[in-house]
């Protein structure tokens, strides 16, 4: 995995803790699974960069 890569998974999942903290603390459900659903997406891309190397191997 590139550091580029990891820089951007991260980037996807604390962007997503910071929008579900957001609807959490204004009542918006929907921000709040937004923010949800980016940290998956960051999970998701994350581990699929795991399996590729573990290929390249």
């Amino acid at each position: 995995m590139g550091l580029d890569d990891k820089i951007g998974n991260t980037a996807d999942k604390l962007g997503g803790k910071g929008k579900e903290a957001a609807g959490d603390a204004t009542g918006d459900d929907s921000l709040k699974a937004e923010g949800k659903g980016d940290q998956a997406k960051g999970d998701l891309k994350q581990a699929g960069e795991k399996i590729k190397d573990a290929f390249k191997h």
